[in-house]
């Protein structure tokens, strides 16, 4: 079944498959989005095989409240109790893995002199019979005893080998300090990565000794590291292309033979492969060792995923009514992962008096990604609309042609030419323009995470010199954007996000001489949540929107992890929308809401409710906003 929810003053657009699967066990039933169990009991849990129940209690007195917290994450047993396990051999088998976990989570905290315990039906496993037999009248008990014991520090730390002339504390590694064994682990691998990054392929770590000494409680410590001779890149061979170009795959990735060595820029080029949608997967392998030139042979193997898709679906929204939408698409057009799209939209069925009162848009996109250049996609497209808002009604087509050029790994310029025809009917009247415009643009992204980020930032910048043809007016927008990602606690489960934008119109005397298309609105899930969508903007005498010359928007979220799915994220935004030339804060328009997110491996699934703090006369008293990914 697939739904959908738009926003356009109650309710935002969104196509979510979900799947209602009923289970039969006694009358309980599973939901799930995506193929993930929301609540419920899973299919999975009927395929047990000799199931057995259990119950337990874990003991970790001595622990402080910190370490007591890490423990009950890690404790499989704890977390999968109302699951049963495959016969009483799998419940001992589990435990015994529990134990090895728990013991490890104390190394991890510095508990070297910690023991784990635990018995079964009142019996130490490790005295158990290799084939064990559980009373089965209820759960069976099973007691986790932990006594952590004190926390150690780090004595001696000696690096070796090529790692010699290292500074032991850039890694952590500090006599007296935390003497975990992540931290331990971590260090040798960014030694060895750190090695790596000078050009050093085959860089590895020799040896790792790691020696607790009870009677002082402390740990030293020894890594070496041998790293080998600074190697350039050698031949790039391809493997697995059927219908793909190799020749292509091999520039798009942009590993040249004789480049230096860089894992970071090995790790780019599989992104890219893989951000092409053409690929199934993308793995690139080293050579184990040099070729006769002392250069680093390189294996690119791919698995071509599906060329030609296509997907349907509905979206309701309690303005405009039922919607119907479709899209078809290749990504492999000519041999060289070019993407052809085709789609086409819809809206306001179900409420409707005739066809002129409908949504519709159309669109063809054409991208040839290394177009000239490796780092370089053209991109061209048409799309047609009919647009109803809260602020005007237009019937556009809109043509584009464009040339992005990374200029780094984070930076990317953008160039192009755009011709716009709009029919618009707003508080000037019905006018009819033709604009020819240069849209440019530059961003710099650092995130970490496109779809959920916890660090780094996003900035934009664009300017758009036009010429109305019809009206011979020229103007020029400009507008920049710049949202930024701090995490605070351990595992990221606070992440502080803002976000500002800004934007203006320069030229043309009257406003009316520029479309409405281009004026400046707020309003909806892109920017202040609560107001209906375009809904923000200045008034004319008579009290009808004419959208503006310059905005200034602020967004600002907490996002709190609750579990490892589940998370909260209070939120407030802010806008204004004036009709000078630069945003003059004379009309602030505040939404406040919460929202709520489930973590998926994809990205988290959103849903956000808000509220107007200041809201117009007869406008949205709400909104309410589902997407897949943080709202920015």
């Amino acid at each position: 079944m697939s739904l959908a929810f738009r926003r356009t003053g109650t309710a935002l657009g969104l196509g979510l498959s979900l799947a209602f699967t009923p289970v039969l066990a006694g009358e309980a039933y599973a939901f799930k989005i995506f193929g993930i169990t929301i609540f419920g009991e899973d299919e999975a849990v009927n395929d047990v095989i000799d199931p057995v129940r259990y119950s337990i209690t874990l003991d970790t007195d001595g622990a402080d409240k910190d370490l007591a917290a890490a423990l009950e994450r890690t404790s499989l047993l704890l977390r999968g109790e109302d699951a049963p396990v495959s016969g009483d051999l799998g419940l001992v088998i589990k435990a015994r893995d529990d134990r090895d976990r728990l013991i490890a989570t104390l190394y991890e905290n510095s508990r070297y002199g910690g023991v784990v315990s635990v018995t079964i039906d009142g019996r130490d496993i490790d005295a158990l019979p290799p084939i064990p037999a559980f009373a089965r009248n209820g759960p069976i008990l099973v007691v986790v005893r932990v006594d952590p014991g004190p926390a150690f520090s780090l004595g001696n730390v000696t690096l070796q080998g090529d790692a010699a002339g290292l500074d032991p504390s850039v890694y952590d590694l500090v006599p007296g300090g935390p003497a975990g064994s992540l931290i331990i682990l971590k260090a040798g691998e960014k030694i060895v990565e750190d090695l790596k990054g000078e050009g050093r392929p085959l860089a590895v770590l020799a040896r790792r000794d790691v020696v607790a000494d009870h009677e002082t409680q402390t740990v030293d410590v020894v890594l070496a590291v041998e790293a080998g001779p600074v190697a350039p890149l050698g031949e790039v061979t391809v493997k697995g292309a059927r219908k793909v170009d190799p020749e292509f795959i091999a520039r798009y990735s942009r590993l040249r033979q004789g480049q230096a060595y860089s894992p970071e820029q090995l790790k780019k080029a599989a992104e890219r492969l893989r951000a092409l949608g053409t690929f199934s997967s993308v793995t690139i392998n080293e050579a184990d060792g040099l070729a006769a030139d002392g250069s680093l042979p390189l294996g690119i193997v791919v698995a071509e995923g599906k060329h030609r898709y296509f997907g349907v679906g509905a979206s309701f929204s309690s303005i405009d009514g039922l919607g119907v939408e479709g899209y078809w698409g290749h990504r492999n057009l000519f041999g060289q992962a070019e993407s052809l799209r085709l789609e086409g939209k819809v809206g306001g069925l179900g409420d409707w008096s005739g066809v002129e009162d409908l949504d519709y848009s159309a669109g063809i996109t054409f991208i040839k990604p290394g177009a000239f250049f490796p780092s370089a996609t053209l991109e061209a497209g048409i799309k047609g609309t009919t647009l109803t808002t809260e602020s005007y009604d237009a019937a556009s087509v809109l043509g584009k042609v464009a040339l992005a050029y990374e200029i780094t790994d984070y930076d990317k310029v953008t160039a192009g030419v755009s011709l716009g025809y709009d029919d618009i009917d707003d508080a000037f009247g019905n006018n009819t323009y033709l604009t020819f415009g240069l849209p440019l643009g530059y961003s710099r992204d650092t995130r970490d995470n496109k779809l959920n980020p916890t660090e780094g930032f996003n900035a934009t910048l664009s300017a758009i010199p036009s010429y109305e043809i019809l009206g011979e007016t020229f103007f020029s927008s400009f507008e920049g954007s710049l949202s930024g990602y701090y995490s605070l606690g351990v595992e990221d489960r606070v992440v502080l996000a803002a976000k500002l934008s800004a934007g203006m119109l320069v030229g043309a005397g009257d406003l009316e001489a520029i479309p409405a298309t281009r004026r400046f609105f707020a309003g909806g899930g892109g920017s202040v949540r609560g107001y209906a969508y375009q809904e923000i903007s200045p008034l004319d005498a008579s009290g009808d929107a004419t959208g503006g010359r310059a905005y200034a928007l602020g967004s600002f979220e907490a996002r709190v992890n609750v579990t490892e799915t589940i998370g909260i994220v209070p939120f407030l935004d802010i806008g204004s929308v004036t009709a000078a030339n630069y945003p003059d804060f004379s009309d602030i328009r505040m939404g406040a809401g919460i929202g709520l997110r489930y973590l998926t491996p994809f990205g988290p699934l959103r849903l956000d409710v808000a509220m107007p703090l200041d809201p117009y006369d007869g406008g949205s008293k709400y909104g309410i906003y589902a997407g897949i990914g943080q709202s920015f």
